[in-house]
């Protein structure tokens, strides 16, 4: 059975999931959350299901790597007979004249290693989530793949009746295919995928070196580093969740949500991640996107927006696609869009107020931004104390949850900071008063005797995860006797080995089975902050062995298995592995 052992090629316009074969898997155009032209990772054995693989005769051994610090994607296959090819799988990215250059163009070479390799190239993309086969035309060096809203072509220096009749040739000099929109290839194929490969490979190359990494697991938080780049859709500033939709959190739960949207809930910590990865560049496009749903929204806010931010995300069942191992169902949308979610308000004000103190960012903010936010913080005052969805979006039932309420403590306790760099004495004044205000009826409210700690919800007598957070927005201190019973409580109760479940009580869909990853990183920082950092240091080290082959995880892991579950790549996993490991590391003045 397959383990999401899948690696992403991408270049913050569009991304493609490869197994490792080499078989690409998954490939929505013309953005993340479009159509998935490739799609055999939800649709299985299907003849008919969309993908793009190229096959060695006699095939027995296969093996997959990334170049160094790229998104550059090597998989090496070997046969019976000791013949050998290696498919080397990138998207185009690189400056040029002033800007990036970043097409929705795949680029497939193929160089024969050893022998004589006899290889095969099927390429077989869909429309319409796998319901309509495309209408084909061939060229002299291309196929054209025509369907209802748009076209495809593959141009390349292989024989196009090989391509096309999908028979097996003997492969003696490298070849390549370029796949994307149905645009034509002037220029020589082979001197094309060179020039662009090697520009490719030194962009990502430069990106990495002025990034800010720890001593200890530099690779680990590279290849983070690279895979959050990835999920950012570049033209808007974006963050998707995920590149995946319907790759249930565990087998057989329904739990399958499309995930190529952006959720509030992670605007601070990807902010948080980008800040300390001095990738300013990232974290100042996103800032804007965050701006602009800021700017076009009054007073409330949604927990998830698209890739554009007005783009309907309603959600629908896809019956052409049976599912990932065959367990639909397939949603498109996230009717997450609908729910009241009052954390978002903490979120968006403590991800947008980096620009009021970052002296990086060319762009500082001002009063008209400031009173932006206050709108957002006047809403957050009022509903912090009101019953909401909460952090993990249940969709059978309404409490207050101390999550959502805690961040909207964040929101006034920021806005008050906003106000003091703004020299904005009296609404300083204001929104501290309503902070400490909202901060005594949380920490009365969500303490339970019973339990003796925080409760996740008011009133209520069970933990929760995000409890953890409440050390790290400010709420209370690490060292507070109580922070330390309600860690001592999660551990009890939502720990199973190295592995922190988001809750242990019954949900729409039944009892969870699989830890969430980010989760998880929450505990080993919530261990390093309370002083037990050798304890913190080891788990971080088991957790990181259960990445996948290229280092990448998903949302979810089974404690027992070590299974990855899942949307995938999880951005949220990848920021949580980034901030431990760069809090736990070693000192690079310590450490030379």
């Amino acid at each position: 059975m397959p383990n999401l052992n899948l690696a992403v090629v991408g270049n913050s316009s569009v991304a493609a999931l490869i197994d490792r074969k080499g078989r690409i898997v998954w490939h929505c155009l013309p953005r993340f959350d479009g159509d998935p032209v490739f799609s055999s990772l939800l649709d299985g054995d299907d003849p008919k299901s969309g993908f793009f693989e190229v096959t060695l005769e006699g095939l027995t051994s296969w093996s997959q790597v990334y170049q160094p610090n790229t998104a550059v994607l090597e998989t090496t296959l070997e046969d019976d007979r000791g013949n050998a090819v290696r498919i080397v799988d990138f998207a185009p990215r690189f400056r040029q004249h002033g800007r990036i250059y970043r097409p929705s163009t795949l680029i497939r070479r193929i160089d024969p290693i050893r022998g004589l390799p006899l290889v095969r190239i099927r390429l077989r993309p869909h429309f319409h989530h796998g319901e309509i086969e495309p209408e084909r035309t061939l060229g002299s060096n291309h196929i054209r793949y025509v369907g209802p809203d748009f076209a495809l072509r593959v141009t390349t220096d292989a024989a196009v009746s090989y391509v096309a009749t999908e028979s097996p040739f003997v492969l003696r000099n490298s070849v390549t295919l370029i796949f994307g929109q149905d645009e034509s290839v002037a220029e020589s194929i082979p001197h094309l995928s060179r020039h662009l490969l090697e520009r490719t490979r030194d962009h990502w190359a430069e990106w990495c070196r002025y990034l800010s990494i720890p001593f200890e697991w530099q690779e680990a938080v590279i290849r983070a580093a690279i895979t959050l780049k990835l999920c950012c859709f570049e033209d808007t500033g974006a963050i998707v969740a995920a590149l995946t939709t319907s790759i249930p959190e565990a087998p057989g739960s329904e739990r399958n949500w499309d995930y190529r949207f952006c959720w509030l809930r992670d605007a601070y910590f990807s902010v948080h991640a980008l800040n300390r990865l001095g990738d300013t560049r990232t974290m100042e496009d996103f800032l804007a996107y965050i701006m602009t749903i800021v700017a076009r929204e009054e007073e409330n806010l949604t927990p998830v927006y698209g890739i554009l931010p007005d783009a309907s995300l309603e959600e629908v069942e896809i019956k052409s696609l049976p599912g990932y191992r065959g367990m639909g169902p397939v949603r498109v949308g996230n009717l997450a869009y609908q729910q009241v979610q009052n954390d978002g308000f903490g979120s968006v004000v403590l991800a947008v107020s980096q620009i009021f103190f970052d002296h990086r960012l060319p762009e500082r903010g001002d009063t008209g931004l400031f009173e932006r936010l206050e709108q957002l913080g006047k809403r957050a005052a009022e509903v912090a104390l009101t019953p909401d969805a909460g952090i993990w979006e249940f969709r059978g039932r309404t409490e207050v949850h101390t999550h959502s309420a805690a961040m909207c403590w964040a929101a006034c306790e920021r806005l008050a900071k906003c106000a003091r760099v703004l020299d904005r004495a009296e609404r300083a004044t204001y929104w501290q008063g309503e902070a400490d205000r909202l901060r005594e009826e949380i920490l009365t409210r969500a303490w339970c005797p019973e339990i003796e700690s925080f409760a996740a919800t008011f009133g209520g007598q069970a933990v929760d995860a995000s409890l953890l957070l409440l050390q790290v927005i400010g709420l209370v201190d690490a060292s507070d006797p109580r922070f330390l019973a309600t860690l001592h409580a999660i551990e009890t109760r939502l720990l199973h080995g190295d592995h922190l479940f988001r809750y242990a009580v019954p949900d729409d869909f039944g009892t969870p089975e699989t830890a969430f990853t980010i989760c998880t990183f929450w505990y080993i920082e919530a261990l390093a902050a309370v002083g037990r950092r050798e304890e913190a240091r080891a788990i971080f080290e088991r957790v990181l062995a259960c990445r996948n082959h290229v280092g990448l995880l998903s949302e979810d892991l089974n404690p027992e298995t070590r299974e990855l579950w899942g949307n995938f790549p999880q951005t949220y996993s990848m920021v949580g592995l980034i901030s431990a490991a760069l809090r736990l590391s070693i000192p690079w003045e310590e450490a030379l």
